[in-house]
């Protein structure tokens, strides 16, 4: 995965697809960690303790997946903002009651626009905080080590001073705790319309491969790409993507995609990133996802590996070989 860019602004999260390009995506896909649009043929390869589905077997149809046996969790993993184990410093306040579990929840109030910073080391990110009081749940997704959080008030144009602060050692329970949960850009529950969507996909999977290639094919073949929408916001920054909102319209920018992915796969027990930045076919600025799976599958286009982070492009591997596998991707925000 490429590295993070320090000191990273509000991330632009439209992506604008070249007329040309539009013009020969047959589903509009814009950026799925997905393996169905140019072929759905899995060929697994599985490992020790892993199982295969057979061809036409398990969840999403046709072709055989490989991975470890799956069962779906019981109950979909949580993340909130609880004022009782809040740190408050002036008019903020810091759950820092639950870094284990890969994520801190921040309010505040004031009179101006706020942006909360979290940083460790040489890396940070900020995102914007409402100022009514409403909590936010961002990732802690610099792994493990001493973060800093920064509440941070707008003085004039793009100007911020600090409002309040506060400092902790982060140790993680695992790396995968960040993206097995809902935080501010991939925001969900156990009553939302995109787990039960998810469940019902899941339903039967034999392997983490038959609930991958589910989900995918579901989101290639249900949710269109919103051209006029990305246009709206081509140049804006601080958007915010709601995955119920994606799934009810049945369309929906790459970020809005990348959102909904991780969504599904989340709530399902698959651990998925959100990732924005740079795709070199013109420079274009993107959404997609990464997940971690065991096992491995094989298509026409990509090809899975197990126990490592996947980057996947379906949009472009799609759209006449524009870009694929093998083009240059630069990550700039991970969440």
């Amino acid at each position: 995965m490429g590295a993070v860019v320090r000191n990273s602004a509000a991330p632009r999260h439209s992506c604008v697809l070249p007329h040309d390009l539009s013009r020969r995506i047959i589903r509009a896909t814009c950026l799925l960690l997905v393996a169905g649009v140019v072929a759905l043929a899995f060929t697994g390869c599985s490992g020790d303790g892993s199982a295969t589905s057979a061809p036409g077997t398990g969840a999403g149809g046709a072709g055989t997946t490989s991975g470890p046996d799956y069962t779906m969790p019981a109950e979909v993993l949580t993340a909130a903002y609880d004022d009782a184990a809040a740190e408050h410093v002036g008019p903020a306040g810091f759950d820092l009651s639950h870094l284990v579990e890969g994520y801190v929840a921040v309010s505040a109030t004031a009179a101006s626009r706020l942006k909360l910073q979290v940083s460790a080391g040489d890396m940070s990110y900020n995102y914007d905080l409402p100022q009514d009081g409403t909590p936010i749940v961002c990732p802690l997704n610099m792994g493990d080590g001493a973060y800093t959080f920064r509440v941070m008030q707008n003085t004039q144009g793009t100007s911020y001073v600090e409002l309040a602060r506060t400092a902790a050692q982060v140790a993680l329970a695992s790396e995968f705790e960040p993206y097995l949960r809902p935080s501010l850009y991939c925001a969900y529950d156990d009553a939302s319309a995109a787990v039960a969507q998810a469940r019902e996909l899941a339903a039967g999977a034999q392997n983490q491969g038959d609930v991958v290639r589910a989900v995918y094919t579901w989101l290639c073949d249900n949710i269109s790409y919103d051209y006029e929408k990305a246009a709206q916001v081509a140049d804006a920054t601080g958007y915010v993507p709601n995955p119920d909102a994606t799934l009810e319209a049945r369309s929906g920018i790459c970020f809005d995609y990348a959102s909904l992915t991780a969504a599904m796969l989340r709530s399902l027990g698959i651990p998925c990133r959100i990732i924005t930045g740079y795709v070199e076919s013109d420079g274009i600025y993107h959404a997609w996802n990464e997940i971690y799976i065991d096992g491995s599958w094989v298509t026409a286009e990509i090809r899975i590996d197990p126990e490592t982070w996947t980057r996947i492009d379906v949009t472009f591997a799609a759209a006449d070989g524009m870009a694929g596998p093998d083009a240059t991707y630069t990550d700039r925000y991970v969440y």
